[in-house]
């Protein structure tokens, strides 16, 4: 396989739109979430740290997700979503479940946590095979 190279842009406007999606999703499962949790509002109130390490996060999965498709010779759509539902399989949802199976964490947890990266790269993902190189 040939590296076909990368789009910045794409890799950027992809990232925000993976926080986006997790905006969104946790704007509407929120109270699912902190139930499956065990935690209330009062005790995650909104601090900088975890939303810049969100950021600089995704930016970097975007780079990898962007590096990985450039690989597949062709970047397209169809490349950016199956890659990123290989990744998400293969990598993402495994480690949740082995993280939460030893943290005996319950289920709902599991599958908002899991769902929302599930989106994340698809948009990601989405984006970045939409945009080319």
């Amino acid at each position: 396989m040939q590296f076909v190279g990368m789009n910045h842009l794409a890799v950027v406007l992809a990232a925000a739109a993976g926080f986006g999606v997790g905006f969104v999703w946790y704007g509407i499962l929120g109270n699912a979430w902190m139930t499956a949790l065990g935690k209330t509002t009062a005790e995650l109130k909104p601090r900088p740290a975890p939303f810049i390490i969100a950021i600089v996060a995704l930016l970097i999965a975007a780079y990898m997700l962007a590096g990985l498709i450039g690989h597949m010779g062709e970047v397209t759509l169809r490349n950016g979503v199956i890659s990123s539902a290989f990744v998400w399989t293969g990598f993402v949802v495994t480690s949740i479940a082995v993280n939460y199976a030893f943290q005996n964490a319950k289920l709902t947890l599991i599958a908002i946590d899991s769902g929302h990266w599930l989106v994340v790269l698809l948009v990601m993902g989405a984006v970045i095979g939409a945009m080319g190189v």
